[in-house]
């Protein structure tokens, strides 16, 4: 088809195919095994499918509420409380969204005007800034530490200006599978304190933590949670990350904005997955397990490891894993993820691809939320490098 002459200026000239999307059409290419996107290859429970059927065939077809269907509301609303002691109104401080993407684009749309600065720490995950640009915010960001991924208080409080509307935060932590600490939350409560600043806080792998670790939700810091936006995902949680089901938790009159632009982004999700969602997550187990479940498969796939060049501290939370190849080469790591793949048949993504002015960390990120014949043989070429 010939290309309309006139499409005016791109809103986001400097974004192009995503990591993702150009890891994952090289590995399809050469059939390799794919740790590279974050999601299982193994299905989720049966019984969430048979929750699903029963419902389409009870009549759930039509819309649901555009704020998501009260009793699922409810439900969250007491798993929060009962998890973080934060109290939520189910009828107008909690939202059913279209995962949690549409939930942190929505947060963003609905606050940020142009000309509007929005801090992102780094290495981020890469809807957020795509989001701030479309409604002409400026991303701000800061880099954290190398290796510890530590947040770096200084460079932050001096990135705060009167322009100064947002900050995007994200724990567990993709792609470096850091949880931040209560004492971190608690400083950046204290750094806060005296502005108007919004948080967005990405907390969709909040039940995948692991050894001594606690994920603390913002929810918990009474002065961070009167000012965020909890965006959390069923998809992630329940290993249906197609479905695209998630909510997000904010007080009142910040939800209040949020659902203006909700109404008219989507209006409202997916209503028999949200009932048999409702009736999911009655079993509080099928949530609480998720730690033990993901943890077996982190030292599966780092015992198999044992042998490997490859060094790495064991991922704090999410089901990512950070390998440092320093011992194997002194490539940067686009080409040799990209030559594993081609080479080796393993793909995987390079971390620089989220880091401030494209920093090399040496480090590759492995998703190890797949079957465990998978991870095996992943392990096995890994290995052999």
């Amino acid at each position: 088809m010939q290309a309309f002459k006139n499409p005016g200026r791109s809103k986001l000239p400097n974004v192009g195919t995503t990591i993702f999307t150009t890891v994952g059409i090289l590995a399809k290419q050469h059939r390799a095994i794919d740790l590279s996107q974050g999601f299982p290859n193994f299905e989720a429970d049966p019984r969430l499918f048979e929750l699903v059927n029963k419902v389409m065939h009870e009549g759930y077809n039509q819309y649901a509420p555009m704020q998501g269907d009260y009793s699922l509301r409810e439900t969250i609303a007491n798993k929060i409380e009962k998890l973080h002691g934060t109290v939520y109104h189910p009828e107008m401080e909690i939202t059913v969204t279209v995962g949690a993407t549409q939930a942190i684009f929505t947060a963003i749309a609905a606050f940020i005007s142009p000309g509007d600065e929005v801090i992102i720490l780094k290495p981020a995950y890469d809807c957020y800034e795509p989001a701030i640009e479309l409604n002409g915010g400026i991303p701000v960001p800061i880099q954290m530490g190398l290796n510890d991924y530590a947040i770096d208080w200084d460079a932050l409080k001096n990135a705060i200006t009167p322009k100064t509307k947002m900050l995007v935060l994200n724990t567990p932590h993709n792609p470096s599978g850091k949880v931040f600490s209560k004492n971190e939350l608690q400083k950046l409560e204290t750094i806060l304190e005296p502005t108007d600043i919004i948080v967005v806080s990405d907390e969709v792998y909040e039940h995948i933590v692991f050894d001594e670790n606690e994920h603390i939700s913002l929810s918990q810091i009474e002065g961070l949670a009167n000012r965020s936006f909890i965006c959390a995902s069923f998809g992630k949680t329940f290993h249906v990350t197609g479905w695209k089901v998630g909510y997000c938790a904010a007080p009142s009159e910040l939800m209040k904005e949020f659902r203006k632009v909700h109404q008219f982004a989507v209006f409202c999700v997916d209503h028999p997955t949200q009932k048999a969602m409702n009736t999911y997550l009655q079993d509080e187990s099928l949530y609480l397990g998720l730690k033990s479940f993901y943890q077996k498969k982190r030292d599966f796939f780092l015992n198999a490891l044992n042998s490997s060049r490859f060094t790495y501290s064991p991922c704090e939370g999410t089901y990512f894993q950070l390998l440092n190849y320093s011992q194997i080469t002194n490539e940067n790591d686009e080409a040799f993820a990209r030559r594993l793949i081609i080479e080796f048949g393993i793909a995987c993504i390079p971390i620089s691809s989220f880091n401030l002015n494209r920093r090399q960390d040496g480090v590759l990120r492995f998703c190890f939320a797949k079957k465990n014949e998978t991870l095996e043989k992943a392990a096995e070429i890994l290995c052999g490098l």
